[in-house]
């Protein structure tokens, strides 16, 4: 690990990689990879998860065509030297900003969305013009051997490397000195790889997770938002980091809530068969899950079958902070629904805990939207949907607080690989005196005028 590191430094020192044509290429040349794959790339992932063709495309690589396409698209533009004003008290000069890479980039994956939360970031990372080495995670291990095949094979080691392992590998890796770590997983391993980054100073965007509340009042289109509801909750069987943990309903509306979940629950008929479902990653998380439910407390599901890895969708109610199932975050299908009748008691009780990485808010009442947007802090959300903002990479992704630092997406992840070197140019054909001694009253007061002062 520690060669392959120091390979990959030496080559991004040749400046081959700050090259906009060659970030171009090698974007366009993992695109064609990832499409002539696409096979290899069902397979693995429904080994892992049992995920269907449709989920694995619309879930996963279309965002990494996206990506691709948009980093290919504007990454010139994004890489241009951009002129700032500058202050009276510099004059005569011109002032600039440099993007530049940051060197040698360390991305960690996530299992839950395999070839989404590893790749993601590398294009990022590439069309910012860095060094790549990427560890996926070794829990879907198929789809780490699919990566590990295709991107090993075909690009030079010394640029983008493939590393697969379990804790041991990824522990030593952080133990090498990066220029940048991209970490996407649960918090506590979040801050272990704070820790290891803080003895090299290495800059690091944490992409973690919690437990991520939706609000429905009483005025909501219920039918509708129930409907997206249930599809962003149970989407890879409720194992995504920003879809609604737990929700908050209206008392008013709560029976009719329960009523149209459960009918849209029967209706979507989630299942391997269907193709519109998956399984739980491992059995580690299958008995995690399993202890959450509290069966005198389940409206529907909580049925499982531990060999398979499924757990059916699951509804729970009367339930309060107190419950064992709120007590950290489920990541899985099971939704606890929480009653409340004043919105400022409810609010409340969000923000007495982490900031969580989502928000959803389902109203028709502008004031009551306003009003939580503005109070609750949390790393992105949406209006009357769950889930889709994320679809939009014109906005950046990522947490606040516990739920993770930095932010990626679009134009947002080149910055989070990106160094923006400050320049200041000065002629030398005028040099006012104000700064050099002697120091007289007079210069102070020019000084304290050029600086808005009196």
């Amino acid at each position: 690990m520690k060669q392959i590191v120091h390979k990959q430094r030496e080559f991004f020192l040749t400046n081959t990689t700050k090259d906009i044509d060659f970030r171009i290429e090698q974007l366009k040349k993992l695109e064609r990879i990832l499409k002539e794959n696409d096979a290899l790339l069902n397979e693995a992932i429904y080994a892992d998860f049992k995920k269907s063709s449709f989920d694995t495309y619309t879930n996963e690589l279309s965002i990494l065509y996206h990506d691709i396409r948009e980093a290919c698209k504007n990454v010139k533009k994004w890489s241009v030297v951009k002129k700032v004003k500058t202050n009276l008290i510099n004059f005569p000069a011109k002032s600039y900003v440099m993007p530049e890479p940051l060197g040698v980039a360390l991305i960690i994956g996530a299992w839950n969305y395999p070839y989404q939360l590893s790749l993601a970031p590398a294009i990022a990372a590439i069309a910012a013009g860095n060094t790549v080495v990427l560890k996926p995670s070794e829990l879907p291990l198929n789809t780490s051997h699919a990566m590990a095949k295709l991107i090993n094979e075909n690009f030079e080691p010394h640029f983008f490397k493939v590393l697969e392992g379990g804790i041991a590998e990824t522990t030593e890796l952080l133990n090498q000195k990066f220029d940048k770590i991209f970490f996407t997983g649960s918090v506590p391993v979040g801050k272990i790889v704070y820790q290891a980054a803080a003895k090299n100073l290495t800059p690091v965007t944490l992409e973690l997770g919690g437990k991520s509340p939706a609000f429905f009042t009483e005025n909501c289109n219920l039918k509708i938002a129930v409907k997206r509801m249930i599809w962003a909750k149970y989407l890879n069987a409720g194992q995504t980091c920003i879809a609604p943990d737990y929700v908050f309903v209206h008392k008013t509306i709560k029976d009719d809530f329960l009523k149209i979940a459960k009918e849209e629950i029967e209706k979507s008929n989630f299942s391997f068969v269907n193709d519109n479902y998956v399984q739980i990653i491992n059995e580690k998380n299958m008995l995690r899950l399993i202890g959450l439910i509290d069966e005198e407390k389940v409206y529907l599901g909580g049925s499982y079958t531990l060999e398979e890895r499924f757990i059916a969708p699951t509804l729970m109610t009367n339930i309060s902070f107190e419950d064992k199932v709120m007590q950290e975050e489920i990541f899985g299908p099971i939704l606890p629904v929480l009653e409340y009748e004043d919105l400022d008691k409810a609010i409340a009780q969000v923000k007495a805990r982490p900031k969580p990485l989502s928000c959803y808010v389902f109203t028709k009442e502008k004031q009551v939207k306003e009003k939580i947007l503005h109070e609750i802090s949390f790393g992105s959300g949406a209006i009357n949907d769950a889930m889709m903002q994320i679809t939009n990479s014109n906005m950046p992704f990522g947490g606040v607080g516990e739920s993770g630092t930095g932010a990626y997406h679009g134009e947002d992840g080149f910055k989070a690989f990106t160094h923006y070197k400050s320049i200041l140019e000065k002629p030398t054909w005028l040099e006012p005196g104000l700064k050099y001694y002697p120091h007289t009253k007079r210069k102070l007061g020019w000084i304290k005028f050029m600086f808005g002062g009196k």
